[in-house]
């Protein structure tokens, strides 16, 4: 069946008790003679494929890999990069786990077991790497550290999953390639930066900000410890932590007493280590002296490294081990701008908002707390009834299938219409969009959203003021409160945030933002009584609208009737995907008959189920989705979704739960099925819409009309309401 903007592709899933196919990749130049054990251990493994991909070896690394059975790819020294040549090495290989070795990190035996092992703990694992261990004649220094450094990644042995950049425990963000695995797939869609050093770490940030998940196996473990003579360490720790400061913007600070305490302490540590290793005293006085050296010109090469774009491109050159010119590879962030110490003080603190998108995730709630809200500017102010308003637009990272993200800019498109100047400004703390130009965002949103008229500019360094701020998220709040220029501040409000967070720093954030004097706009009238009950003021509300061109009936698609539609966004506690999981279950359980597909989100969906996954679709998919299907299912544990609504102006009916929003969303008559949130009275409203025919025509019918009323035009009208309302408050103030 051919429908309307081309075939929906799905792809099959299932559970599955097949061993995944493996793949060791192994980036070489010059590596004998360790890399003649190295390649001996990792065929031992047993994968399905064996690559090394060698770029100039003159010291017969390539005959060693030869000769230990592996497949050996040449490729020209000048195109080698860290993560280029890793994603070159994905396309000779066809494996469904891929993993990583230097050419001086000997696997131990079972390393291979065990990473399929720590694929296995959840589908949605992308990365996962193990433990570095020490050879036996690794200096102390050296030797504990990387004991030290991977012991507390599982303290009690096991498979640690790690989910977010920001949180609680070891080193969140830590991935080396030294040692690791990935799910190819993820790759192919993710690839690793072409940067000149830390691509792993940059993978982690990129993989766990798209919904990803990445664990530590302690039992993957590989033999690599790096021992160099004094100078040719400090060069290394230049080079690397050049790249860091390059890939995430991390830079050392400089407090000399500190560094030197850090120091001192590091070489005691070493020097207890040792003791516990029974190393004679006398032994032990010398290593420390070592220690103490080594401990101390680390951090001195830190300070440097993380601070190389102050220094000369010959010069880093001359310093970096590997003979790089930083310019070369990689710009490096722009460094915070200087505030002359004649301003304002409350317009000194505003500038210190950094244009980089990579700040710590929380870094600008410090700047509110810290330094204050930027006052607001009557220079910038407008008559609240005026036409053509400036309005900017902070929005945080989004992903394609972002149903808060197609609000936002649909809004914008109808504002854009009504005469109002429109920016778009990045809050990208996690970095979702860090490679990416202002221009190519600005693609993506037209490809992906809305074609749009707006600027985009990811960051705030173009910053110059705007009549309106709009705030999108909680915590694009805090960077609107610190944008000087400005002639009052709105917050488009789309679901009540600090319920996501549980008990957490978040929550209290996000909490905190309904107290800062911005007007509240928000997405439903639960919403805006919600916020105002507790918080107080006076919220301006809207509807959802729907694009009718879009979403309605298409007769010339034929409608099934064993069909289930699934939104599978399920990221979020808010979405019960749980509840949603467990009801098709006991339906598929009652009967053999039915078919899923499940959408909205690209990732792997851990289903215990047979199901169709069809990714991310457009709007013109999603509507001949709708229009094939029998029933639909979307749960919304907070804020009215705007899935069902689309469902319902394609005569889709569909389910949803009672007793939180939908309550007041869909009025006393709701024109879908409203149940109670239990498996059995879900599982009961999807069959009886699957097998009645006269109840789902009359739900089919009554969801039309009632959408029919919901349009973006409306929506626009109250959304600018609301900022002509914060104008008017500002006036006041």
């Amino acid at each position: 069946m051919q429908m309307r903007g081309g075939p929906i592709r799905f792809r099959a899933v299932s559970r599955s008790n097949r061993r995944p196919t493996t793949a060791i990749v192994i980036p070489t130049k010059n590596g004998m003679p360790l890399a003649e054990e190295v390649f001996a251990a990792a065929s031992a493994q047993g994968a399905d494929e064996f690559l090394v991909i060698d770029s100039g070896s003159t010291d017969g690394t390539v005959d060693a890999a030869r000769a230990a059975g592996a497949t050996v790819l040449e490729i020209d020294p000048a195109t080698f990069g860290h993560g280029r040549t890793r994603n070159l090495a994905i396309q000779h290989v066809g494996a469904e786990i891929v993993c990583f070795l230097t050419q001086d990190a000997t696997p131990v035996p079972g390393w291979l077991d065990a990473y399929v092992a720590a694929f296995e703990v959840d589908e949605r694992v992308a990365a996962a790497f193990g433990p570095h261990l020490p050879r036996p004649d690794t200096s102390p220094m050296i030797a504990r550290e990387l004991i030290d450094f991977f012991g507390p990644f599982s303290p009690d042995g096991r498979v640690q999953v790690q989910r977010r950049l920001d949180e609680p425990g070891w080193n969140p963000g830590f991935l080396s390639n030294a040692n690791a695995a990935y799910r190819r797939s993820v790759l192919l869609e993710l690839p690793f930066r072409d940067v000149a050093y830390a691509e792993d770490q940059a993978f982690a940030r990129d993989a766990l900000a798209a919904g990803w998940l990445k664990a530590y196996q302690p039992q993957a473990a590989a033999l690599h410890a790096h021992d160099y003579p004094w100078l040719q360490f400090m060069r290394r720790y230049f080079d690397e932590y050049r790249g860091l400061y390059e890939t995430t913007g991390f830079r050392t600070s400089f407090y000399p007493k500190g560094m030197a305490r850090d120091a001192i302490n590091a070489a005691r540590s070493d020097g207890a280590w040792l003791k516990e290793q029974d190393v004679p005293q006398p032994t032990r006085r010398r290593w420390m002296l070592r220690s103490l050296r080594h401990h101390g010109g680390r951090r001195l090469a830190a300070l440097v490294g993380g601070r190389s774009d102050r220094i000369p491109a010959p010069l880093q050159q001359l310093v970096s081990l590997e003979g790089r010119r930083s310019a070369d590879d990689a710009p490096a962030p722009p460094a915070p701008p200087t505030t002359p110490a004649d301003e304002p003080s409350a317009v000194v603190a505003s500038q210190r908002i950094s244009a980089a998108p990579y700040a710590e995730p929380f870094a600008v709630v410090a700047e509110v707390e810290t330094h204050g809200i930027a006052p607001l500017d009557p220079a910038w102010a407008a008559d609240p009834d005026a036409d053509g308003l400036d309005v900017a637009v902070v929005v945080p990272g989004f992903r394609p299938g972002s149903g808060g993200h197609s609000t936002i800019f649909t809004l914008i498109e109808q504002l854009e219409r009504k005469g109002h100047r429109c920016s778009i400004w990045l809050h990208d703390p996690y970095g979702m969009h860090r490679r990416q130009s202002d221009d190519a965002i600005a693609a993506e949103i037209t490809r992906h959203f809305r074609s749009l008229r707006a600027s985009v500019h990811r960051g705030f360094a173009d910053w110059s003021g705007a009549n309106v701020v709009l705030a999108t998220g909680w915590d694009t709040v805090y960077a609107a409160l610190r944008l000087p220029r400005t002639g009052a501040r709105a917050y488009l409000i789309q679901d009540h945030e600090p319920e996501f967070f549980a008990t957490s720093a978040e929550r209290l954030w996000a909490e905190r933002t309904y107290g800062y004097g911005l007007q509240p706009i928000c997405a439903s009238r639960w919403l805006a009584d919600l916020i105002g009950r507790e918080h107080g003021g006076d919220p301006v509300w809207f509807d959802l609208g729907v694009d009718h061109g879009v979403y309605h009936p298409q007769p010339q698609i034929e409608r099934r009737r064993d069909t289930v539609a699934l939104y599978g966004r399920m990221v979020t506690p808010r979405r019960a995907g749980p509840l949603a999981t467990m009801a098709l279950t006991e339906l598929l359980r009652r009967r053999d008959d039915v078919r899923v597909i499940a959408y909205g989100w690209n990732g792997p969906l851990n289903l215990p189920f047979a199901h169709q996954h069809a990714g991310v679709l457009s709007p013109a998919e999603l509507s001949a989705l709708y229009n094939e299907s029998t029933v639909g299912l979307t749960l919304s544990l907070t804020n009215y979704s705007l899935v069902p609504q689309e469902m319902l102006a394609c005569g889709l009916p569909c389910v949803d739960l009672a007793g939180f929003s939908s309550d007041v969303a869909y009025g006393d008559t709701p024109p879908l099925d409203l149940v109670p949130p239990t498996v059995p009275a879900l599982a009961d409203a999807l069959e009886r819409l699957l097998d009645d025919r006269d109840h789902w025509q009359r739900r089919s019918s009554e969801g039309r009309a009632f959408v029919a009323q919901h349009t973006w035009e409306n929506a626009a009208d109250r959304v600018e309401d609301g900022l002509r309302a914060a104008l008017r408050t500002a006036a006041r103030a």
